[in-house]
């Protein structure tokens, strides 16, 4: 049976395609902490492995992007989660660091090929923008059961109950991508021309890609380690709990929020005003040790990122007619992912945790001068869609 993304399963099935791919933007702090903590890997080793597992991703995403419309989204979709599923369970089960860093390998090359097709069929429906802040949405909703639940299931049953909840979402995903993965609309004229002719993306598009990957170095960073900061304070179990369901529940909103004001907000506003409030939230987290402004900072971090994403996202949707770039959508982010864990894993072994602060404003500096260099006026030999053309429907 045919589904498209504009029925209501087949948007239901890209969603829960979302939330298992970036389940980075969500388990992180509990998935170094579980291999600090159970694993009893040095926080260098921890950050590492989780490396892997996102450079498998960006691997992934940039072999497969560019073939986005030669290849069946739904097998790749498939076939990519149930292995990333294996990955996970196994990893349950095992606790030498070489088995281990295999596994996040594959689980990461796995799961980044089910999420590039994810966003680029996302990337190619009647409204990209609004689309992703659904996905940015149900990935909040996830975040609260997947935080409200791990660290009760870690507690009674052991810190690899965290792999096997990871686990089950990536086989939930496989699941109910092979029963309805939709198919991305049907390209329009102008972008069917723009990929057979070979001609080159508008130069802008490299800006939008550095200053994502730069936003998502800063939150793996920081991110990775907000529950090793926290523990090594003093704020205690249950605090740490606590705020972990609070950014779970705030983190339901930035995306939807973002969709609700695709066209109310400047999206060049949007995208220089993120990095800056990431930096500063950066730096409260990094060198906070009271409770209070650590939790406040903390609670908004992640939700800063996914309402940035999701303007970036639309952004980059409008200026490539193909739908390729955003099918690499996870190369970018993970691309930052990727490094940001074991970068803050190094820096706060050798400085201590105020260097991902200080490490972090800068690169959120770098950041906000990409996103001022995406949303500049183009050029006359760039070319993207005009403000009120989607990229899936034809104009004609």
């Amino acid at each position: 049976m045919r589904t498209t993304t504009k029925s209501g399963i087949g948007r239901l099935v890209l969603m829960t395609s979302h939330c298992a791919g970036m389940v980075d933007m969500v388990a992180l702090p509990l998935w170094v902490g579980t291999l600090v903590a159970t694993y009893l890997l040095d926080p260098q080793q921890a950050g590492g492995l989780v490396t892997l597992f996102l450079l498998g991703a960006v691997m992934a995403s940039l072999l497969l992007a560019p073939r986005f419309n030669r290849i069946d989204g739904r097998l790749a979709a498939t076939v990519g989660f149930a292995v990333a599923s294996a990955c996970f369970f196994a990893s349950a089960t095992l606790r030498r660091f070489e088995l281990l860093a295999l596994l996040h390998a594959v689980g990461g090359v796995a799961a980044g090929a089910g999420l590039s097709f994810t966003h680029g069929t996302i990337g190619r429906s009647a409204n990209p923008h609004r689309l992703f802040g659904m996905a940015g949405m149900a990935l909040g909703v996830f975040a609260v059961l997947l935080l409200g639940a791990a660290p009760q299931l870690m507690v009674r049953f052991g810190g690899a109950a965290l792999f096997y909840a990871l686990g089950v979402a990536m086989a939930i995903a496989a699941l109910l991508a092979a029963w309805r993965f939709p198919v991305a609309d049907a390209e329009t004229q102008a972008s069917r021309s723009f990929r057979e002719s070979g001609a080159k993306l508008p130069s802008r598009v490299w800006f939008g890609i550095a200053g994502i990957g730069a936003m998502a170095l800063v939150q793996a960073m920081v991110y990775s380690f907000l529950e090793r900061m926290g523990s090594d304070r003093g704020f205690g179990t249950a605090t740490l709990t606590a705020l972990l369901v609070a950014i779970g529940f705030v983190n339901m909103f930035p995306s939807g929020l973002a969709a609700f004001l695709e066209r109310r907000l400047n999206a060049t506003i949007v995208l220089c005003a993120g990095p800056a409030i990431q930096g500063v939230l950066a730096l409260m987290i990094a060198l906070s040790h009271a409770v209070a402004p650590f939790a406040v900072a903390a609670s908004v971090f992640v939700a800063v990122m996914l309402f940035t994403h999701t303007f970036a996202f639309g952004t980059l949707a409008r200026m490539d007619v193909t739908g390729r770039v955003v099918a690499a959508t996870p190369a970018m982010v993970m691309i930052g992912s990727a490094i940001g864990p074991v970068l803050g894993g190094t820096l706060a072994k050798l400085s201590g945790y105020e260097a991902l602060g200080l490490a972090g404003a800068a690169f959120d500096v770098l950041a906000l001068v990409c996103f001022w260099c995406l949303t500049r006026v183009p050029r006359s030999g760039d070319l993207e869609l005009a403000p009120n053309e989607t990229p899936g429907v034809s104009s004609s």
